[in-house]
């Protein structure tokens, strides 16, 4: 299985939801559950954050390679959690 790290922000909408779409999916789907993310609230770890490339939170990187930044809908999450099953 390949490592997720995952770039949030407490107060950001998005990012809340893409946390509301991980538990559902993984709660539709059992072979998702698991699936390990590394979370990173970019504020309180600001030395992890900047050794990434990104501008735009929630951001996911998926065994070390962006897959996806910015907005999410609950069928980019279930693919950003299924490349980790690849």
């Amino acid at each position: 299985m390949k490592p997720i790290t995952y770039f949030y922000l407490k107060e950001c909408p998005f990012c809340k939801k893409a946390f509301r779409y991980i538990e559902e999916l993984k709660r539709e789907h059992p072979e998702l559950q698991t699936v390990e993310i590394d979370t990173v609230e970019e504020s309180e770890q600001p030395e992890i954050a900047d050794r990434y490339d990104y501008y735009y939170v929630p951001t996911f990187y998926v065994d070390g390679k962006k897959v996806h930044e910015g907005g999410i809908f609950k069928e980019e999450m279930e693919a950003v959690l299924r490349k980790a099953l690849e």
